[in-house]
């Protein structure tokens, strides 16, 4: 009895069409990823060079039952003018007082302790976000 074969002999007729397929996907593959990745990275780059005035609420006093001392770290570029926000809460986690404060000054770096009035006694301060006056 005579053996049958499968399939067509090893190396005679070239590759087949699934090894074909295989590469034109893999290449595919590699050009949707790098493609993703230089976009990742444009956001990223973008992100952190596009924020000209950032903050940061370091410490803050309660002075009296309507008002409240906060300490900010101001960084921005030295033309830029930004605009924060602080809010102060209660006990309960209410707001009690809200305000902007704006930065002007021709220094990159600066520390302002500014005072926030509210209508009712205070226990914490956040910062809500800097951006720079457009």
């Amino acid at each position: 009895m005579a053996a049958v074969r499968e399939g067509l002999p090893d190396g005679r007729y070239g590759r087949s069409a699934d090894a074909r397929a295989d590469r034109t996907l893999k290449i595919v593959g590699a050009v949707l990823g790098a493609g993703l990745l230089a976009l990742i990275a444009w956001f990223g780059y973008d992100y952190i060079a596009g924020q000209d005035v950032s903050g940061r609420l370091t410490g803050f006093k309660v002075v009296a039952d309507d008002a409240v001392e906060v300490r900010l770290e101001i960084t921005k570029d030295t033309d830029a003018t930004g605009v924060c926000t602080v809010r102060t809460l209660d006990e309960y986690h209410d707001e009690v007082g809200r305000k902007d404060f704006t930065f002007g000054q021709p220094r990159e770096d600066m520390v302002k302790v500014v005072t926030v009035r509210t209508t009712a006694r205070a226990t914490s301060a956040e910062l809500i976000g800097c951006e720079p006056v457009r």
